[in-house]
């Protein structure tokens, strides 16, 4: 793959620098870790992976010293894309600590920075610190570093977002009966430069009232999580609905994760009702089925990338 290729596009799709450093949980499967970089490089890309991206301490990796030194080197590193290696627990207990000026810095010299899961963290902080962009996307251990080769359309979408290309992401909704007088029971919905964000709901709640929580004004709130409890679920969702939580006029739309694998005594739930009456008491949309964040295939989404939503009603 040549340095100075580029397609007719315009876009440079020739290999990129790209940044690997551990947040939060410690990298539990070297095995798979080494997959993902031997699978990055095969592709071209030069990736530097962090000093300490191996570090153990307890279950994090390293301690929040040590965690937060890896964000700023990956800031300083002048990476195109800083990617986790692993999506787990610790990026909410380290937000005090980070320095937002350079993690803007690193974004308006083009860096993309790539997570999950508790990323959502990092990103809720730094779009509400800084209104910088960040995205939602694979990890290295769990997604490059899979047993099987990874996903194509987890491949196809991470080699948009390194080369800029934007080919919209969407969901089907499924039809509903028209109402008694014959009217769409769900309305045609045009939301025009709506910015999406979300990610983890339990991430987001616990986030309310704190100065890493961004206030957004109208768009497009994905929720990622999977199997989860819906009464989980359903005790998170409406706090982000609250006043003061939700300014400006706007509706907001849940375009939802799947939820799978629900213990026995949950699966008596009817999911499509159950998302029904959450949009129903929110006053805002619901779009169950979205392939984002947890699910699998994984995409990339600009997290606050300003998006128009066609919000067709009764899509079969």
């Amino acid at each position: 793959m040549a340095t100075d290729h580029h397609h007719a596009c315009g876009h440079d799709h020739g290999p990129k620098h790209i940044y690997v450093y551990s947040p939060a949980s410690a990298v539990r499967d070297k095995a798979a870790f080494r997959r993902a970089i031997t699978r990055l490089e095969a592709l071209g890309h030069e990736v530097e992976v962090d000093v300490d991206a191996l570090a153990t301490h307890t279950r994090f990796a390293g301690d929040d010293a040590t965690r937060l030194a890896a964000i700023h080197r990956a800031a300083a590193s002048g990476a195109d894309v800083a990617i986790i290696s692993r999506a787990a627990y610790g990026y909410t207990r380290i937000l005090p600590g980070i320095q937002y000026r350079k993690i803007a810095k690193a974004i308006e010299r083009g860096m993309r920075w790539v997570g999950m899961s508790d990323f959502t963290a990092f990103q809720s902080a730094v779009l509400a610190r800084t209104g910088a962009v960040t995205w939602a996307g694979p990890s290295v251990e769990i997604d490059w570093g899979a047993k099987e080769q990874p996903d194509d359309i987890m491949a196809a979408c991470f080699d948009d977002l390194l080369t800029g290309h934007g080919e919209g992401t969407g969901w089907r909704l499924t039809k509903e009966k028209p109402r008694a007088d014959g009217s769409p029971a769900v309305p045609d919905l045009f939301l025009r430069s709506a910015p999406l964000w979300g990610g983890n709901l339990a991430v987001l709640t616990s986030l309310l009232g704190t100065p890493y929580f961004p206030q957004i004004k109208g768009g497009i709130l994905f929720v990622e999580d999977i199997s989860e409890h819906p009464y989980r679920i359903e005790r998170m969702l409406p706090s982000c609905c609250m006043p003061g939580c939700s300014p400006g006029r706007k509706p907001w739309c849940w375009a939802s994760s799947p939820s799978t694998g629900w213990p026995r005594t949950t699966r008596a739930t009817n999911c499509r009702a159950w998302w029904t009456g959450c949009a129903r008491r929110s006053r805002r949309r619901c779009s169950p089925g979205c392939r984002l964040a947890m699910c699998r295939p994984r995409s990339c989404c600009r997290w606050d990338g300003r998006f128009h939503w066609p919000w067709r009603a009764g899509t079969p």
